[in-house]
Order: C-alpha cells, then structure tokens, then sequence
C-alpha cells in the first residue's frame, strides 16, 4: 500500500489543486491513502481539506492536526499515522503527474533493493517568468531536480528533494524519523532534515534511487525568486549544515569547513564563467549565495 504524505502550513490557495492531482491519478489498484498533515495553519486549510473529502469520497483521505510546529514535526506525525509499507512525500503545493502512483508502484516492485527515492521535480514559476539567476547550479534553489531519462543512484552529496521523495516504512524503522531540530518551522528557512535522514540511510549502504517517471510539477510564488528570499535561505543552510554537524561532532564540523572552503573556489570560478559570458546575474547570485551560507555555518 501506498501512503501519500502531504504536510502543510497556510497553504491554501494551491491545497485542494495538490490533493486533486493525486486524487484523478490513473491507478487501478487504488491502493493508496493520502495522509494530510495540518501543522498549526491559520488559514482555511481546514476547510479545503474538507471540501476534498466531500467531493473525492472514494479516496482513502486521512486528516490529522500536528501542534508541535516544523515540518520535521509534521512529517514524523504522517509517518506514525501512515498504513502503508511505502511512504511518499509530497509539498503542498506539488502536482503530480497522472501516471504518478502507478509509477511509484512499478519502480518499486522493480527495484526491491531501493529503500529510497526521488522523481523529477519542475519548476513551475507563478509569474510565468524565469529567474535569470537560474542554471544548473542553482536549480536546487527552487526545489527543482532533473537526473535524466534513466533511473540512477543518488551517489556522492546527491539526494532527493523533499517535494517529490519517498521510502520504504521498513528502513525509516531501522534509521530514524526526519530530526525535529533541523526543517523549516512557520517562515525560517532552516533546512538539512532531509540530508540528515538521507545521510543515515547511506550510512547503512541503503540504495536511494531516482525514477525519471516519478514526476512533479512544484509552484514557485514570485517572493522565492527575489534577492532577500536567496539571502535567508543561504543563511538557513549554513546554519542548518552547522547544527547537522554538531550533532555529529567537532571533527563533522572541522570537515564542513573545508567544503565550504572548496565550495567558494568553485564558486569564484563559476561567477569568472558566467561573468565574461555576460550572464553576471547567475554569477553574482552564487557569490551571494555562498556568501550567506558561511554567516550560518560560522555562526554570524
């Protein structure tokens, strides 16, 4: 069985759009619930997701409330509510394909050593407008991911993206829930629950796999493309990334340093590239960028 976790926080202009894309899904089996996680929204999120129970009765649709505030908190919450034996993770504000379910199913039941996986995720820009800082270093930035037409491994510091991932339920009972210290929580932009979790599961040679198949698209307001939004959110990384190390130890802390040193190489490389191929916007972003994220990662 499947369970779809969908947690959200004042999401309510895109809810109803994300859980009905899951609901008109061409999956014969219908074995499926979808497990919606409410953290503490002050909106009418209550009543949208009311209003889908009512219109798709057919769908096995499951509503709890979670009052300790953070998505990490949310997640863990539709992990301990779910049925099912593979747990997919959705943003509130993703849209799956219609073949997504069955998909999921196929590349599951084809691939029984993956505990582990990511799909394809675009960006589907609210404005109509692409940012001209974006490329293929920054697509990560709006939760994009595109590995290609073939299924591969997440090998290296590669992972999955949180608006379209999942797991097997058996190896979250060997690794551990998402770290309740690490994810957003109402509008900081804290991150890294998903590369702890992720990092766990490698730890313990587990196969994460990416399904080209698998595939959403993720709405980006015009407020996630704006300078002051790439600020914060590279200040939540480096802090983030400082807490995730920590939590290891000194030494993980020591070794982080020096890839955010390695990192600012390639980077000053990279705004060299795109500076003299005049795009100096994509450049000047990653500076930027990098900039932010080592303020949290010291600390500052």
């Amino acid at each position: 069985m499947l369970s779809v976790i969908i947690c959200t926080y004042n999401r309510e202009k895109f809810l109803y759009d994300a859980l009905q894309h899951v609901a008109v899904n061409n999956f014969p089996t219908k074995d499926y619930e979808i497990v919606l996680v409410n953290n503490n929204s002050t909106d009418s999120t209550e009543s949208e997701c009311h209003r889908f129970a009512t219109n798709f009765p057919q769908v096995q649709f499951r509503y709890f409330v979670e009052t300790k505030q953070g998505l990490s908190h949310a997640r863990n919450r539709g992990i301990e509510e779910s049925q099912g034996d593979i747990l997919i993770f959705l943003d509130d504000d993703s849209f799956v394909k219609p073949d997504y379910l069955q998909n999921v199913q196929k590349q599951m039941d084809s691939h029984l050593e993956a505990m582990a996986f990511g799909g394809k995720i675009t960006p589907l820009f609210e404005s109509d407008e692409t940012p001209k800082w974006l490329c293929k270093w920054t697509y990560s930035w709006v939760s994009a991911i595109d590995k290609g037409d073939k299924v591969v491994p997440f090998e290296g510091n590669s992972y999955p993206i949180g608006a379209n991932m999942g797991f097997r339920k058996a190896c979250l009972d060997q690794c551990g829930n998402f770290n309740t210290e690490l994810g957003r929580s109402k509008k900081n932009l804290m991150a890294g629950e998903e590369k702890d979790l992720f990092n766990r599961l490698k730890e313990k040679n587990m196969l994460i796999l990416y399904f080209p198949d698998i595939q959403v698209e993720h709405v980006i307001p015009p407020q996630r493309t704006t300078k002051d939004y790439i600020v914060r959110m590279g200040q939540g990384v480096g802090m983030s990334e400082r807490l995730r190390c920590l939590n290891i130890g000194k030494a993980a802390l020591w070794k982080r340093y020096f890839s955010e040193f390695v990192k600012w190489c390639a980077s000053i490389v990279l705004w060299l590239r795109y500076t003299i191929c005049f795009r100096p916007a994509v450049g000047n972003m990653l500076l930027l960028f990098r900039w932010n994220v080592t303020k949290g990662l010291l600390g500052k």
